[in-house]
């Protein structure tokens, strides 16, 4: 038994605490946390947290505010993976 995935889930942190103190101040550092958990969450959820960020980016601004769900890491799906399908 190893806890090699816990250890790898934690290593951002660890590198992150050292950055955190250049942060500027108390919001800079929140947002970098905040950034940082998005990123986590989408790698958790097996996407690339870049392509995540750039396809919500460009999506956002005119989804319906009821559907925002569907952009969550956990719900999205890639408009380019539906328009490939479709083509």
């Amino acid at each position: 038994m190893d806890n090699n995935a816990a250890e790898r889930a934690l290593r951002p942190i660890g590198i992150g605490r050292k950055n955190w103190l250049f942060a500027g101040a108390d919001t800079g550092a929140e947002t970098l946390a905040r950034a940082m958990t998005i990123i986590e969450t989408c790698k958790l959820n097996g996407i690339d947290p870049q392509a995540w960020l750039a396809d919500v980016l460009d999506r956002i601004h005119d989804h319906k505010i009821n559907r925002l769900d569907e952009l969550l890491p956990w719900n999205w799906s890639p408009v380019t993976a539906i328009s490939a399908e479709a083509a």
